[in-house]
């Protein structure tokens, strides 16, 4: 019963990742996949995820190179360079923050995603 928990806890917080990163897109670059925006999330959680694993307990520059990476994912993945990256990586966070904070506030959902750094 516990896989099949966390398999689930895993794709609500990816779908959820992946709505902030639409937001982000859609409001930045005007692009409207949201499936498009499930396979950026789910690329940026393990390019997050793996270089956590090798360099993450490195104080400041573990996390930096980390966001970098995740940066570099959707920086690849749409179009406007760094600076829309940012800002679509910015707008992600806002947007799964506000809903995060809803449905833990209905008590549907812990205060997690999958695909959106630092949540």
């Amino acid at each position: 019963m516990a896989l099949i928990d966390t398999v689930i806890v895993f794709l609500v917080g990816l779908l959820i990742g992946a709505l902030g990163i639409y937001v982000g897109a859609r409001v930045l670059t005007d692009a409207d996949d949201y499936t498009y925006a499930i396979v950026t999330a789910l690329i940026g959680s393990v390019v997050w995820a793996v270089i956590a694993f090798f360099v993450g307990g490195i104080p400041f520059l573990g996390p930096l190179l980390a966001l970098i990476a995740y940066l570099g994912v959707i920086n690849w993945r749409y179009p406007g360079g760094w600076t829309t990256s940012a800002g679509i990586a910015l707008i992600a966070w806002v947007s799964v923050l506000v809903i995060l904070y809803v449905l833990a506030f209905l008590e549907l959902a812990t205060f997690e995603a999958v695909g959106v750094p630092g949540l």
